[in-house]
């Protein structure tokens, strides 16, 4: 089976994680109880499947956009490994629950997020800017300026 991009596979790092089915919807919560710990452990395992990133190369740079709701410049940290990785993480904290409200479902993902991509070898790391604005990383990488000229070789042939 090929992965196709926008593909209904779990393995597909762009499938939505709204079309997983809940296999405890409609139980009783007494009923779920016995699976609670499941259920946790996919919450925070969705926090960092779900945090999704635009990659987009404009000839001056390298852009990314990541959808980081609810959360404020200082939870998110950015870091340039050996100058060649661009890492991005955080942690989106559970809310307090209240002991008189009853939830009839949560879908909000909490937890720790990590994305980590490769950077281009034109990659100036020393000038990376971010900023943060209505929910919305950006993270800017300027581009080098390379100009590779081709270069002719003459190859001899030997018996």
């Amino acid at each position: 089976m090929a992965l196709i991009r926008g593909s209904n596979s779990i393995f597909d790092p762009f499938f939505l994680s709204s079309s997983i089915v809940d296999p405890f919807e409609g139980f009783s919560l007494f009923d779920r109880r016995p699976f609670e710990g499941f259920a946790n452990f996919s919450q925070d395992v969705s926090s960092v499947a779900n945090t999704r990133v635009d990659w987009v190369e404009t000839p001056e740079a390298h852009v990314f956009k990541a959808d980081l709701p609810g959360l404020k410049k200082e939870e998110v940290k950015i870091h340039v490994e050996d100058d060649q990785f661009l890492s991005i993480s955080g942690e989106r904290n559970k809310e307090q629950v209240d002991e008189k409200d009853s939830y009839c479902r949560v879908e909000r993902s909490y937890g720790k997020f990590h994305r980590q991509f490769r950077l281009p070898e034109n990659s100036k790391v020393q000038e990376i800017a971010a900023k943060m604005e209505n929910g919305v990383l950006t993270v800017t990488v300027p581009k080098a300026d390379v100009a590779k000229k081709a270069q002719v070789r003459n190859v001899e042939i030997t018996s």
